[in-house]
């Protein structure tokens, strides 16, 4: 699975984790995130992330 990372602050999502604190569950490809869910480092939109 690819890892994007937050070009606003360099935080990266690694699907193999997930994002338990958000509620994403490990195994969940960035294309399925929610669209209201926000890099849980500094708050931006998933349209800021780009891939790894």
């Amino acid at each position: 699975m690819t890892k994007y990372v937050c070009i606003v602050c360099g935080y990266i999502y690694d699907p193999e984790v997930g994002d338990a604190d958000s509620g994403i569950k490990p195994g969940t490809a960035f294309e399925d995130i929610p669209d209201d869910w926000v890099c849980p480092m500094c708050g931006v939109g998933k349209d800021q992330f780009e891939k790894e």
